[in-house]
């Protein structure tokens, strides 16, 4: 999942490259309307933001009921320790999710300023 939002943040990543070729210079200001550009861009954007965040939430979701199952059934079977290992991994992947989260805040709170 790491690795997919990794890919989906490029335009984040790419935004004042962005900015810089949307803006056309006054050679090719008549060829290019800016307000449309700049939309297409904002659309672009709000897009990745939202779909990044969906993908987050869910995966955080499923992790979490998946925790929720392993610790109801390491209620049952205290012994079991690869139950234990099992629950372990979930638990640092849910933190991992969430982490995750904080880290979609802050990349799209850093594109917004670079864009107003």
């Amino acid at each position: 999942i790491q690795e997919l939002l990794r890919v989906m943040r490029t335009i984040d990543d790419r935004i004042v490259h962005e900015l810089n070729t949307t803006i056309p210079t006054a050679s090719f200001v008549g060829k290019v309307d800016p307000g449309q550009t700049c939309k297409e861009l904002y659309e672009s954007l709000m897009d990745a933001h939202t779909s990044r965040e969906r993908i987050i939430k869910n995966c955080i979701s499923q992790t979490s009921t998946v925790v929720k199952t392993l610790k109801e059934e390491r209620e049952k079977a205290h012994e079991d320790a690869a139950l234990l290992k099992q629950l372990r991994k979930e638990q640092t992947k849910l933190k991992l999710m969430q982490s995750e989260l904080n880290v979609e805040e802050v990349v799209n709170d850093r594109s917004w300023k670079v864009l107003s």
